[in-house]
């Protein structure tokens, strides 16, 4: 016969079993469950951008390919502007050899706006094979450029192997990215940003292009067209925000983002975006010594971030003596006007 103690400690066990699930269930839902938010065809909220038939439509729009061989790249574009939302896309990445590849999922209206526009940037880095694609995230406000926001991190998944969501919830009052259903990153509204908040509306667009002067490694190592075509699968193509005439940059009145506006990340999704950041940061500009001896003022230094990276590099990231120091580089995309530019340091695959 099971003894009493025995009955308890199983007892115990099974109730730390149910609270853990339910908190797996709490820090594992992103405002597009929360909201219920529905998935658009492509028809519905986007256009071609460029490409020519590098760009596939499939399954009556719900889903696209986008191509990038030796003769260009690709890409879509939201068919309206908007003014705050969340966004978000199903991604599968190309797989083996992928070096110089850039896959890019971002908000931007460098069309309209050319000297003091606004972006909020996923950068997907390819690499040699063998090693892990990169992914990148980076927030310009108001023509900010010179100020770049970057942070790199590597994944706890491959991301050619199968699709995953990627998301940015941009609000009045923060900025955040996800990685399926885990916060990454937030950038709070600060009042010693100013204008370097992105506050004007923007597009939304996907691409893939030839990033080989930059993006593996300082450009060391390039697309190598024999591997190609490189393909970048989307679905589950969420557009939710309040669409902005183009013309007078104003929302309709009747656009409601009340129930966006108070998204919060809960304390245990807060737990969990501290738990990935002290595991997979690579890079902060932050932290950047170099290019930035004081940090930016809305920096929060997090001491266990900072150890991680003076691991990786006790130059950038301990502000210690460099001999030798490589500037990063810029990138043009085939085919459009986008630019994205690297952290100013080389990080080693």
């Amino acid at each position: 016969m099971m003894g009493f103690p025995h009955t308890l400690h199983l007892l115990i066990i099974f109730s730390v079993l149910i609270v853990s699930a339910s908190s797996s269930t709490l820090t594992t839902t992103h405002p597009g469950q929360i909201l219920n938010l529905p998935i658009l065809s492509f028809d519905e909220g986007y256009s071609h951008l460029f490409g020519d038939d590098n760009l596939l439509i499939l399954r009556d729009g719900r889903a696209v390919h986008l191509s990038l061989d030796a003769k260009t790249g690709s890409g879509f574009v939201s068919q309206d502007l908007y003014l705050h939302g969340f966004f978000s896309a199903s991604i599968k990445l190309p797989s083996d050899y992928t070096a110089g590849v850039v896959v890019a999922f971002y908000m931007s209206n460098g069309d309209i706006f050319e000297k003091n526009h606004d972006e909020l940037d996923f950068e997907f880095l390819g690499n040699i094979r063998g090693k892990e694609w990169r992914i990148q995230t980076n927030v310009y406000g108001n023509g900010s450029s010179s100020s770049g926001r970057e942070e790199r991190y590597s994944l706890w998944f491959d991301p050619s192997e199968d699709y995953h969501q990627y998301s940015i919830l941009w609000t009045h009052h923060h900025i955040i990215f996800y990685v399926d259903n885990v916060a990454i990153r937030e950038v709070l509204r600060t009042e010693s940003m100013g204008g370097e908040y992105p506050s004007k509306p923007m597009s939304l667009y996907a691409t893939i292009w030839d990033g080989s002067t930059w993006a593996t490694n300082g450009g060391r190592y390039k697309v190598n067209y024999k591997y190609a075509p490189y393909t970048a699968k989307f679905s589950e193509l969420i557009l939710h925000g309040c669409a902005v005439d183009p013309i007078e940059q104003s929302s309709s009145p009747q656009c409601d983002t009340n129930k966006l506006d108070k998204l919060s990340l809960s304390k245990a999704q807060r737990v969990e975006m501290a738990k990935f950041r002290t595991k997979h940061i690579t890079y902060s500009y932050c932290y950047d010594r170099v290019r930035y001896p004081l940090p930016l003022p809305e920096c929060t230094i997090d001491p266990s971030e900072a150890e991680r990276l003076r691991g990786f590099d006790p130059v950038t990231f301990g502000g210690g003596r460099r001999h030798h120091h490589r500037h990063g580089k810029r990138g043009r995309s085939t085919g459009g006007s986008r630019i994205i530019s690297s952290s100013s340091t080389t990080t080693t695959i």
